[in-house]
């Protein structure tokens, strides 16, 4: 896919077709500046191997045999990011980018970070520390490939293969275990056979690693284009079961796991809630289990609302209901939980096989719900406390009553019955149905 240009927009030597254009000309400018002041420059790593793969570029790193020191003194705009390692990150019009020194890495600490960094002059010294043979691709200004590794085969041939010994290059960095995962399951590829073995052997250093990083690398498979691939190299080798917040693959229903892919990426946080299903786990431990893997709360909160959800309608279909009950109870879930889970709930039950976990009994009150849900959140006059014609200011006025958690009680009870329909949304209505429930407490 790198070739030759003859055409009318040439960038320099190069033609990249998975790159934004502008982004790809002040890259080559500075790859030129470090090649007319003598050095050698190339674009590194990413960028090369999503070109070849067809895929979008979203950002161009630089490798070079120039010195931090060097690279400061050639740009203006530059920013020292990590000189211990060699990155110096250098605007060039609107763009940024990192421009890292060739070096060699040593003595690792805590099978993550190298205690050691030493600057060298050959690309090929450079290429050899890295990861993946696909990763270590390195691209001049001419569009001539180095590839020491055999990078090029090994993305003809879908395979993702360590450079050198994989237990060397796991022992550097435990995280590439899950990162070898992750780029066999977003770019559906086969894992090399030693490679493999390696990840087998050293499974256990993946305890060192912290949860943010797995994390990031487990939210990156989730939300690619083939996350069930992911999950069975995860399930199959169990390295989850070996990191600091583990996770145990024999709870999961794979029936489940299955339908996983039939939620599109955009959906990624639904996948997370599915996949806590097919997991058989409650709302609370989900939730215990995704601080330690440092969800943000925002999607913390996404994911555990919809098992949340899934508790209070697994409940409510174990006992034959009519549908005016069951329109009542799903509302009241959907008041607890929120629009959002209720939604997002439906949207995972629409692809699950019939009579997900159910009794047989409950089949009929559940397959109600999946019929008639969208409707009766459409008819739901009102979702939150906001939403009622009155107020608890309103509340404590009327009856000349001091706060307490009985006014909460009585605002969700006018909510829940507003929302379902037995009370106008009208402060008058309202203002009625708060003086007969004082009445009936006071009897």
């Amino acid at each position: 896919m790198i070739k030759q240009q003859a055409s009318n927009e040439v960038i320099g030597l190069v033609q990249w077709t998975r790159v934004d254009l502008e982004m790809a000309k002040q890259s080559e400018q500075v790859l030129l500046k470090l090649n007319e002041e003598g050095y050698d420059a190339f674009w590194v790593g990413g960028c090369v191997r999503d070109e070849l793969l067809g895929r979008d570029v979203d950002d161009m790193d630089i490798t070079t045999s120039a010195s931090p020191e060097q690279v400061m003194e050639l740009f203006a705009d530059c920013i020292p990011t990590g000189l211990q390692h060699g990155t110096v990150t250098v605007r060039s019009g609107r763009y940024y980018f990192e421009v890292t020194t060739f070096r060699t890495e040593s003595e690792y600490k805590d099978n993550r970070r190298p205690s050691e960094v030493q600057f060298v002059k050959d690309i090929k010294e450079d290429l050899q520390r890295r990861d993946f043979t696909m990763n270590a691709l390195a691209m001049d200004r001419r569009g001539t490939i180095v590839d020491p590794f055999g990078g090029q085969v090994d993305i003809r041939e879908e395979r993702v293969r360590c450079v050198g010994a994989a237990s060397e290059r796991f022992g550097e960095d435990a995280l590439r275990m899950l990162r070898c995962v992750r780029f066999a399951s977003v770019f559906d590829f086969s894992i090399a056979y030693n490679t493999w073995k390696g990840l087998m052997r050293q499974r256990d250093l993946l305890q060192h690693i912290a949860m943010e990083r797995v994390r990031t690398e487990m939210v990156k498979m989730m939300a690619g284009p083939h996350p069930l691939r992911g999950l069975d190299l995860l399930l199959h080798s169990k390295i989850l079961e070996y990191i600091k917040a583990p996770v145990q693959g024999s709870r999961f229903n794979r029936n489940l796991l299955l339908r996983i892919g039939e939620l599109k990426d955009n959906d990624a946080l639904l996948r997370w809630s599915l996949l806590l299903i097919a997991g058989q786990y409650k709302k609370d431990e989900a939730d215990a289990l995704l601080r330690k893997w440092t969800f943000s709360n925002d999607d913390r909160l996404r994911i555990t609302g919809v098992l949340q959800f899934d508790e209070l309608l697994k409940t409510v279909v174990q006992n034959d209901k009519d549908q005016v009950l069951l329109r009542s109870e799903w509302i009241s879930a959907e008041l607890t939980c929120g629009r959002q889970a209720a939604a997002d709930w439906l949207k995972i039950q629409l692809i699950l096989p019939a009579g997900n976990l159910l009794s047989a009994s409950a089949e009929a009150s559940y397959q109600a719900i999946l019929a008639n849900a969208a409707e009766w959140s459409r008819s739901m006059p009102v979702h939150e406390l906001k939403d009622l014609h009155i107020t608890g200011e309103n509340v404590l006025g009327l009856l000349e009553r001091k706060g307490g958690p009985w006014l909460g009680r009585l605002m969700k009870h006018l909510l829940r019955e507003t929302a379902i329909g037995n009370i106008a949304n009208q402060h008058e209505a309202l203002t009625a149905e708060v003086k007969r429930v004082a009445a009936d407490d006071q009897a």
